[in-house]
């Protein structure tokens, strides 16, 4: 049995809320904001860590300006919200308030969204989050961070602690399939190997990583030789390394759960690929570019715009006949 089947399936935010408390308990300069968003473990974190833990209601704007605040005052802080609320509904305070003033002023404010992606399946797409990536990363000293299963999740409290500047963690709202054991993960290269190949790469994030894993079994069954990398870092990955993985591959796939050829995965990676100088074609698979409103189960949802399994490996295997 591997390691990983021994690991119970936990949601994202247990595992990070689990080691963000653990923090707190050892660190008195670790703060903890909350937009009336809660969990069972936040429960431990509001019982334990009374003193340092703040929850300013419905009201990501001010959510923002409270970190901000407390930031400038000396804390690390955590702030705690829905996914397109914290990022969305607040845009303007994140980029004044952290984006400018941490260019001037030492501050740590990590932002943790839930529910990336299509992750709240039944509550449309008010509370699904497809443009987070680009939004996120259009501000140029943001950290932006998307794991892809509760142990990648679990070890990132500590990372954001090693940092001034402002981060964006985007986790996902489901329990979903362990990938990763605590002795496999290597978080300081902020990308991980799954499995190699020559022909196609296929670099997703986030919950595309399952999808990824799933489309290349179809693939290898076809004769393809597929490589899979999980992108958990998308702003401070070791480029050096991608570069030289990437220099094997006549094709490269990007996977996001995020509207396509909009800013976001895709774009980081063209302007990668350019600027490293690769001789490799690239496809992008992503959310095509348009708002849903069907509720289904996330499968169903994602072949219908266009990012399911069962789509993504008739892309990728048109894509490489293509380019042959």
């Amino acid at each position: 049995m591997s390691s990983t089947a021994m690991i119970a399936p936990k949601a994202m935010r247990d595992t990070f809320l689990l080691s963000v408390y653990e923090i707190m308990l050892k660190d008195p300069n670790v703060f903890f904001v909350s937009a009336d968003f809660g969990s069972p473990v936040l429960d431990k974190i509001r019982a334990d860590c009374a003193e340092r833990f703040v929850n300013v209601g419905i009201a990501e704007q001010n959510l923002i300006n409270v970190s901000a605040g407390l930031a400038l005052e000396g804390f690390k802080v955590f702030a705690y919200a829905i996914a397109p609320f914290i990022t969305m509904r607040c845009f303007e305070q994140i980029r004044v308030n952290l984006g400018l003033l941490s260019e001037v002023r030492p501050m740590n404010v990590s932002l943790v969204g839930v529910g990336a992606g299509y992750s709240y399946v039944v509550s449309g797409p008010t509370h699904q989050c497809y443009e987070d990536i680009t939004l996120m990363r259009a501000i140029p000293n943001m950290h932006v961070m998307s794991p892809a299963d509760q142990i990648a999740a679990s070890k990132l409290p500590e990372k954001c602690l090693q940092n001034n500047g402002p981060k964006y963690i985007r986790l996902d709202a489901q329990v979903l399939p362990v990938i990763y054991s605590d002795a496999t993960f290597d978080l300081p290269q902020g990308f991980f190997e799954h499995q190699s190949g020559h022909d196609v790469c296929l670099l997703a994030t986030g919950y595309m990583v399952h999808t990824a894993l799933k489309v290349a079994h179809k693939l290898q069954s076809l004769g393809v030789s597929v490589g899979v990398v999980d992108l958990l870092d998308l702003s401070r990955f070791s480029q050096e390394k991608l570069t030289l993985l990437l220099s094997s591959y006549q094709a490269v796939v990007t996977m996001e759960e995020g509207f396509s050829a909009r800013g976001g995965l895709d774009a980081m990676m063209f302007d990668f690929i350019a600027r490293n100088h690769l001789n490799i074609r690239m496809l992008n698979i992503g959310v095509t570019g348009t708002y849903r409103f069907e509720i289904g189960e996330r499968q169903t949802l994602h072949e219908q715009v266009g990012i399911g399994v069962e789509t993504v490996t008739s892309k990728v295997s048109n894509f490489l006949k293509s380019i042959k």
